[in-house]
């Protein structure tokens, strides 16, 4: 059965805005797992924008779930990681000017160098995925790199502008999926996935985690957090994903 994952980075985005103590992400991510999340998902950015050093030390020691820690592939990222031992990381593209992640990671051609990097993670048994497009070169080369999991870019299914082509982009994350499952990858999804797209996903087989931040702090600035995070996760525990 698939689960939710909770990406608590906006809840921290909030706070920075006044550089206070409020609101807490590690509050929020409490309230996230006693509403059915399975994961929490910080991503410590290099200009520290929302997520700050002392958010990922006192998620490590206080949640009751996991920690999926998103990360720029750098050297000082990879200590940190080291030292939190989170469950998983999960390397991704990161550009300062952006808003948002706007890609999958670049992994053609890139293998000998993702793989290295890796490595100690693998040694501690940290878990890693990559964040790419659903490319099926990007796939492959994710394979090589000796990553355990991918987790696939949604957002240009998300942000589609009318049904044919969303349905376009949806095909094209399935064929994705499917290619991964064939050569042993487990497959993550994340990114723009909000209480109405989703369900493109409700009978797409070999999906192990949905990753969705925004559209959760979104409705919980609105309903509580308790009440968004559930919605979601009930909406999940529904889809036959096996």
């Amino acid at each position: 059965m698939p689960v939710l994952v909770v990406n608590v980075d906006h809840i921290a985005t909030i706070r920075q805005a006044r550089m206070g103590n409020e609101p807490d992400p590690v509050t929020a991510a409490h309230l996230a797992e006693m509403a059915g999340a399975r994961g929490i998902i910080v991503h410590l950015r290099e200009d520290r924008r929302h997520i700050q050093d002392r958010d990922v030390e006192l998620l490590r020691s206080t949640i009751k779930t996991n920690l999926h820690f998103e990360m720029a592939a750098t050297r000082e990222m990879q200590e940190i990681a080291l030292k939190t031992m989170p469950y998983m990381i999960c390397l991704v593209p990161e550009k300062r000017q952006e808003l948002t992640t706007e890609g999958g990671l670049e992994c053609t051609g890139r293998e000998s160098f993702l793989s290295d990097y890796l490595a100690p993670f693998h040694e501690k048994n940290i878990r890693s995925s990559l964040f790419i497009d659903a490319d099926l070169h990007q796939i492959d080369a994710a394979a090589k790199a000796g990553t355990e999991y991918i987790e696939i870019h949604t957002g240009r299914y998300c942000d589609a502008g009318n049904h044919l082509e969303q349905r376009k982009e949806l095909d094209r994350i399935i064929a994705g999926i499917t290619h991964a499952r064939k050569i042993g990858l487990k497959v993550n999804l994340g990114h723009g996935l909000n209480y109405q797209n989703i369900f493109g996903f409700q009978h797409v087989p070999g999906i192990h985690e949905y990753s969705i931040g925004h559209s959760i702090i979104s409705r919980a600035v609105l309903t509580g957090m308790s009440e968004a995070v559930g919605r979601m996760a009930d909406i999940i525990s529904g889809f036959n994903n096996t």
